[in-house]
């Protein structure tokens, strides 16, 4: 039985070819095949080092078809690289279908690490990173991206997403009606010659925008909410309701009075005593 192939998702440079690593160009030199996302885009760089490997497209609109050939190309021993237009591969694209059906069919997966806008803009932002989340492009669906945005406000995590420059504008607008007055980095054109990273905040940048007119790729590293905040908010949505109310919630689900008078003071930001007080 011939020897399966392997999957190399090969980083590749987000603007600055000298960010391409020897390792990765002698893998797109020694493969079989290259899955690309386009293939246009992607024969600028393999010409500019010399790669002659023969390419296939794999995109957002073929990613399941052209993603069963690529699995039966490697099950019959062929090794495949797959690259994306900039960046790390399997990130807001779509060659996680491709990664999933190479497990399902025990074909090995190996990453070769890069260039990945989404890390660049973080550690470039001044803000938090020892936790954070990635939410790539906002939805374009009216319901979707509003169901995002309401989620993100409770969010204590350095949010990151991407936006492209004609969206921008509408993308701040929305992210500062709902998430309100935060620090933002905005990081435009990452390792290019016009490399732009500004801090600000989202009021700022709404009125910024509206004054210059975007232009280039844009990375989006946006504050989280403050944990104080939030747990003012919890508190405060009890307010309007009598302890013996909030205490009464607890007791019909069978909770023991003790503990239930130990929730309610920790919903309200209340010592146990002064709840005991307050019930007398």
């Amino acid at each position: 039985m011939e020897e399966k192939g392997i999957l190399y998702l090969v980083a590749t440079p987000i603007g600055n070819l000298g960010d391409m690593t020897e390792r990765a160009i002698k893998t797109l030199e020694e493969v079989d095949l290259i899955a690309a996302e386009d293939t246009r885009n992607s024969i600028k760089l393999l010409n500019h080092f010399g790669i002659k490997t023969p390419m296939s497209s794999y995109h957002e609109y073929n990613k399941y078809d052209k993603a069963d050939y690529l699995v039966s190309e490697m099950l019959n021993g062929k090794n495949v690289a797959l690259i994306t237009d900039a960046g790390t591969p399997a990130i807001s694209d779509p060659g996680e279908v491709l990664v999933q059906k190479c497990h399902e069919n025990g074909i090995s997966v190996t990453s070769l690490p890069g260039c990945c806008a989404l890390i660049s803009a973080l550690i470039l932002s001044g803000l938090p990173t020892r936790r954070f989340c990635f939410e790539a492009f906002l939805s374009s669906d009216k319901k979707d991206r509003k169901e995002i945005l309401d989620e993100l406000k409770s969010e204590t995590r350095t949010i990151i997403m991407y936006e492209a420059p004609h969206h921008l504008k509408k993308t701040l607008k929305d992210l500062y009606e709902t998430l309100g007055d935060r620090n933002i980095t905005i990081c435009r054109e990452l390792t290019k010659k016009f490399e732009d990273i500004r801090p600000t905040t989202l009021k700022k940048s709404v009125t910024f925008y509206e004054e210059n007119e975007p232009r280039g790729e844009y990375v989006l590293v946006i504050e989280g909410e403050k944990r104080e905040k939030l747990v003012l908010k919890d508190q405060e949505k009890w307010t309007d309701i009598p302890i013996e109310a909030h205490l009464e919630t607890y007791l019909k689900d069978g909770i023991d009075k003790k503990e239930a008078m130990r929730k309610v003071a920790a919903d309200r930001g209340l010592s146990r005593r002064d709840v005991y007080q307050a019930l007398l």
